[in-house]
């Protein structure tokens, strides 16, 4: 009896072990996920922080293309005032809101560098042609940073979601598989623009 006892003693401490391992290893897959989340943050701010010059430079030479540049404006004020804390990646509603419009504001500044074409001294101000190099390595960022954060929450969202971690995480914690964070197949194409004309 003794030794039975001792075998359940075993056994439960062993299945605290293992649960309390199970959880602390998400814990950092976890914040793993926010840490790259607030990177593609950061990046999305750079781009907003941008969009007021490049607007300023091509109001200067294309006073004329207002209502492209009050969409750019308004698709900036929006995308900004969508937030997405690292708290909510779970809320796919929230991220869905956060995703059309980023996607409105690359629509509208897809459609300003289209205006741009028509304005040959314009593509030739130094500080047009600084902001631009600037604006296209943001979204290059984007794109690495956005990346980061779809493999993490693949990871994450992968193991949450195995026996038996399911069912530890259903037993003891509140975590919650992350929302996907994807671009619809018709926007993943980038327009070409050739400033070199």
């Amino acid at each position: 009896m003794k030794k039975i006892l001792i075998g359940l003693v075993v056994i439960a401490i062993l299945a605290v072990w293992f649960v309390i391992s199970t959880l602390n290893g998400l814990i950092p897959m976890d914040e793993n996920c926010k840490s790259q989340w607030s990177q593609v943050l950061n990046q999305y701010q750079r781009r907003a922080d941008l969009i007021p010059n490049l607007v300023a430079t091509v109001k200067g030479y294309a006073a004329h293309e207002q209502d492209t540049l009050t969409q750019v404006v308004e698709a900036r004020a929006k995308a900004t005032q969508t937030t997405l804390s690292p708290d909510m990646l779970s809320d796919e509603e929230a991220m869905s809101a956060f995703m059309q419009n980023q996607e409105a504001l690359s629509s509208a500044l897809s459609r300003l560098m289209v205006v741009v074409e028509k304005y040959p001294e314009l593509k030739a101000n130094e500080n047009f042609l600084t902001l631009q190099s600037q604006l296209e390595g943001t979204e290059n960022r984007i794109a690495v940073a956005r990346k980061d954060y779809i493999d993490s929450i693949r990871i994450f969202n992968s193991r949450i979601r195995t026996i038996p971690t399911r069912w530890i995480v259903a037993a003891f914690s509140d975590m919650k598989p992350k929302a996907l964070f994807t671009i619809e197949d018709n926007k993943k194409e980038v327009p070409t623009i050739d400033f070199s004309k």
